[in-house]
């Protein structure tokens, strides 16, 4: 099992869909295998200051905790594992967590867990609430485990949000951005208070996961930044924003054998995220949240937060514009001229 733990930028209420992100603050970022230093360094220097509510940190591994709900002893073990996790992390903010829900544990394990967790919520939370969680479960239509499966217990990953918006922004089998008009529901996907939305991922971003093809990444910026954008500015799900390290692609067979490879390093020691002169980040940390037209549609999706969708304009290809209530307005062209 994997827990991801957000480290809150400003700090997070406890509740299980909602965030409850500081007032204002509607988005969070997966800083993908960044040092704990440079962590607490971007929190203070430029994601509280950007807007954002959150970050996603860190994986926690722990096999034992599979399986083994149903033995008293193992019951302990589970509640005192759980325990030591965030004995360690709630002094520095952590909020929340990810778990890898379907590929180890049916929701009825997955439950056992949370009831767990919540056995120790006396000290910890205020009376009556429970911490965020969302868990990432693989539903795109055809498998055998269904999201809706594990609704009971919080947010789940939607990943048919970025398969879809990758296969329409790339203009794949005739779909265009005229068909967003009533994207969310309209297409199939989970409803919004339960879902955890992203463009790309840690894995899929490299071919592994669910997506295929489809999935934008930053190695395609002018068309990532237009999904990314697109994803801020409408109201559906809630937002998580992606960070990442550059690596030496090589393709054989279509297939990048380099897929495997891990962060910046030297002999294996993490690289420092270094910040250059125009507020981009250097030793091959690409940070996409740095870049301006993503920071800014983070600001934007702050504003115009609980605002309707409204004033939906196209031109029946792939020029279209919509409204946020009377917050704000924005356009979109990815026809070629």
């Amino acid at each position: 099992m994997k827990f991801f733990l957000l480290l809150s930028a400003i700090g997070f209420c406890w509740a299980q869909y909602a965030p409850h992100t500081e007032s204002g603050r509607t988005s969070i970022v997966h800083l993908f295998e960044w040092r704990w230093v440079d962590i607490a360094l971007e929190c203070e220097r430029y994601l509280a200051p950007k807007g954002f509510g959150g970050v996603q940190v860190g994986i926690v591994r722990d096999c034992r905790l599979v399986g083994l709900l149903d033995l008293a002893l193992e019951k302990d073990y589970v509640r005192s594992t759980i325990a030591n996790y965030l004995n360690r992390l709630i002094d520095i903010g952590v909020a929340g967590f990810r778990i890898d829900a379907s590929k180890h544990m049916w929701p009825g394990d997955m439950k056992a867990i949370l009831d767990q967790l919540n056995n120790l919520n006396t000290n910890w939370f205020p009376a009556g609430s429970k911490p965020f969680i969302y868990q990432e479960v693989i539903d795109l239509g055809s498998e055998p485990i269904k999201s809706s499966e594990y609704y009971e217990n919080g947010r789940v990953t939607e990943f048919k949000y970025g398969a879809k918006l990758g296969t329409v922004i790339r203009k794949w089998d005739g779909e265009k951005m005229a068909y967003l008009k009533n994207w969310g529901e309209g297409w199939g996907f989970m409803p919004s208070d339960r879902a955890l939305v992203f463009v790309d991922n840690h894995d899929n971003q490299r071919g592994h996961g669910a997506g295929g093809a489809s999935i934008l990444s930053f190695w395609e910026p002018r068309l990532y930044k237009m999904a990314v954008g697109f994803m801020l500015a409408h109201p559906y799900g809630f937002t998580r924003v992606m960070s990442s390290y550059r690596w030496s692609r090589y393709f054989e067979n279509g297939q990048d054998v380099n897929d495997w490879i891990g962060p910046p390093n030297v002999n294996g020691v993490t690289k420092e995220v270094t910040i250059n002169a125009d507020t981009t980040c250097g030793n091959d940390w690409v940070c996409e949240h740095r870049w301006r037209q993503i920071r800014n549609m983070v600001m934007f999706r702050n504003v115009v937060d609980g605002q309707s969708f409204t004033n939906w304009w196209d031109n029946g290809n792939n020029q279209v514009a919509f409204g946020r209530g009377n917050k704000g307005f924005i356009v979109f062209n990815n026809d070629d001229s």
